[in-house]
């Protein structure tokens, strides 16, 4: 009886190394990480034998001293485990160029859908090398997503996009692209709820989060931004699209040589809302529109009539410091058919650069200034 007793132990114990907290390293998987073979194959199938194989804490590892090429790829469920990670630390490259690519349509370079309880964390780069026009990371139905730690250069997209996800933690990521880069957000956000960003620094010569149609709790504090176009709300109610964004803080972040800072922007002739938007606790340093709201931003041709737009209310800006590029550090330019309404301005104190006056634009605003005597005068009554 003590001889059958000692085998089950060590065959519960052999259980538990082989299932929980079972790492799967890629190289076992036939990767080469020498940066020229395409190791996308052994990616796809460590990726399926670790979510194939169950219990808990199951960890992918893209080790250290390693650069791993990659075509692109889809890891998507189903995985037994009620929680996955990607332990990365090592180096991944897109091909040279859009002709090295195979799917190079997909627009999207890795890619997590429908992955519940994913963890990524570790000291990795992720290298776009700005050869084409896909997004680096993209997430998809991913909910108890958490983000940490990872560094991304030179995509020639988006850096990470967040879409149909619910409870995400972003934190201690690096985001870096030239600041004449196009198009290349450093995180997009869609159709997503209670998202956090904190402890990041991100510089993509475009916003450094953009909050899009569907987004509502989202918290983003202590962020470095620059260079790029600041964090927006938008642009929302493109071609007349129902667009809703609510809830949405941004505290305590700093902004160097953007083009813009805290900025909400709509297109006309949208529908839905923006609302209960916080600003607070921002320094600029030469930003040239440190705060904005744009209810006419036209990215191309022009809308010559104006019948809807997106309603935008319930917007505080306050303890805002710093300089700006340009005289006006204000413009605050609404809708005339829906006005922008319980706007406040608080403790604001923005100095030009070149010593002028400070300038404020409003047009169809509702609202009140406290401790603000440079926006006096702002608000329709």
């Amino acid at each position: 009886m003590e001889i059958i007793l000692r085998i089950l132990f060590l065959l519960t114990l052999l259980h538990n190394v082989l299932v929980n907290g079972q790492i799967y390293d890629v190289l076992k998987f036939g990767a080469k990480g020498d940066g020229v073979s395409d190791d996308s194959k052994a990616f796809v199938k460590a990726w399926s034998v670790m979510c194939g194989c169950g219990g808990n804490n199951s960890t992918l590892l893209i080790p250290s001293n390693k650069t791993f090429l990659l075509q692109p790829l889809i890891f998507q469920r189903p995985c037994i485990s009620p929680s996955v990670q990607v332990k990365f630390d090592g180096k991944i490259v897109a091909p040279i160029n859009k002709a090295a690519w195979l799917k190079y349509k997909l627009l999207r370079w890795v890619s997590f859908t429908e992955i519940n309880g994913l963890t990524i964390i570790g000291s990795g780069t992720i290298h776009g090398r700005g050869s084409s026009f896909w997004e680096q990371l993209h997430f998809q139905r991913c909910n108890d997503l958490k983000i940490i730690g990872i560094t991304s250069f030179n995509s020639p997209k988006n850096h990470i996009s967040i879409n149909e996800c619910k409870r995400v933690t972003i934190t201690e990521i690096k985001l870096v692209a030239p600041h004449d880069s196009p198009n290349t957000d450093g995180i997009d956000i869609s159709e997503s709820s209670n998202i956090d960003i904190y402890d990041t620094v991100i510089g993509t010569g475009d916003d450094c989060v953009a909050i899009n149609n569907g987004s509502m709790n989202i918290n983003i504090t202590r962020m470095n931004c620059g260079p790029g176009h600041g964090i927006s709300v938008g642009s929302l109610g493109r071609d007349g699209e129902q667009s809703m964004v609510e809830n949405v803080q941004v505290t305590n972040c700093t902004f160097f040589r953007t083009d813009n800072g805290a900025r909400i922007k709509t297109w006309p002739n949208g529908k839905g809302y923006a609302r209960n938007i916080l600003f607070k606790s921002l320094k600029f340093t030469e930003t040239k529109n440190p705060i904005i709201i744009d209810q006419n931003y036209v990215d191309k041709g022009r809308i010559d009539v104006e019948e809807s737009a997106v309603a935008i209310s319930n917007v505080t800006f306050t303890d805002i410091s710093g300089t700006s590029w340009f005289d006006e550090i204000i413009k605050l330019d609404c809708s005339k058919v829906t006005y922008c309404k319980d706007i406040v301005l608080d403790k604001i104190d923005i100095a030009t650069t070149d010593g002028n006056t400070p300038i404020v634009q409003c047009t169809n605003v509702y609202g009140k200034s406290i401790n603000a005597h440079e926006v006096d005068g702002c608000f329709k009554r």
